[in-house]
């Protein structure tokens, strides 16, 4: 087990994804929240997805798929924000997937999820409930990590490998944070625009130029977590200028990047980002 802490009302343990999962699987959490009143967050996108099983209390969730109160669910790729709203006492884990990671889970088009907050057996059937139900009956967090990590393992060992073109254009993307052009990566591979677009909404979720905002998006927060002067993190992450880097800030997490960095400080458990 990794990290275990309390921020706030909320109570967690990391786990360590074993070797298998680590190409697919960034982080996963146990967690219990407990709080007399609601507490609203707003939760900006990340290229990745996010399952979570829960026991407790469900999470309020309104975005651009709708409003929906689940305790287990799972939100696709989002190129905008997701709002929560936790009350009473809410206990699970979360899985923070990479978007190859989670094509291998779930084994359906990536592009059905985009922008789109679902109950978990929706997109994972029966073994949704199952899961759900031996993790809740594990006794303690280090349990259900460990629990957690054999059955993810179990699965995605079961599925179909994504293809290694895909696999490659997600790290180059990946790796230039989004800054490589979409031409340039099209080319590598030898395919049409048009067909490197087909590919990455089946196994990604969006097209190459959705997910390289994405990537921007990601990497300006961090920097800007970071302490980088806004103006500096711009021009690393490849906006035209500042205003463009608000304006991308405005669509993506409805507020300045000043506003998304200073009311929200980082936390273990989010559900896009």
């Amino acid at each position: 087990m990794g990290d275990a802490g309390v921020i706030g009302g909320l109570t967690f343990a990391e786990g360590r994804p074993g070797a298998f999962l680590r190409p697919y699987v960034t982080e996963f959490t146990a967690y219990t929240e407990r709080y007399e009143e609601p507490l609203a967050r707003r939760q900006p996108p990340f290229a990745g997805m996010v399952v979570i099983f829960g026991f407790g209390e469900p999470l309020g969730l309104s975005g651009p798929g709708g409003r929906e109160r689940l305790a287990s669910f799972t939100a696709g790729l989002h190129d905008t924000y997701v709002d929560t709203t936790t009350a009473g006492v809410a206990e699970g884990l979360q899985v923070n997937l990479t978007p190859l990671g989670a094509r291998r889970l779930f084994g359906m088009p990536m592009g059905e999820l985009a922008n789109r907050v679902v109950p978990l057996e929706d997109a994972l059937g029966p073994w949704a409930g199952a899961a759900v139900e031996r993790l809740a009956e594990a006794t303690g967090r280090s349990a259900r990590l460990a629990l957690l990590d054999a059955l993810l393992t179990r699965r995605i060992q079961a599925a179909p490998a994504p293809d290694p073109r895909i696999v490659r254009a997600w790290e180059r993307l990946s790796a230039t944070r989004g800054r490589v052009p979409i031409a340039a990566l099209a080319g590598e591979l030898g395919w049409s625009h048009r067909h490197l677009a087909a590919r990455f909404r089946d196994q990604i979720g969006m097209t190459p130029k959705s997910v390289a905002r994405v990537l921007r998006f990601e990497h300006a927060v961090a920097r800007l977590r970071a302490g980088r002067p806004p103006a500096d993190t711009a021009a690393a992450c490849g906006y035209y200028d500042q205003a463009h880097m608000n304006r991308d800030f405005r669509a993506m997490a409805g507020v300045t990047p000043r506003g998304l960095v200073a009311p929200w400080p980082e936390c273990p458990i989010a559900v896009a980002g």
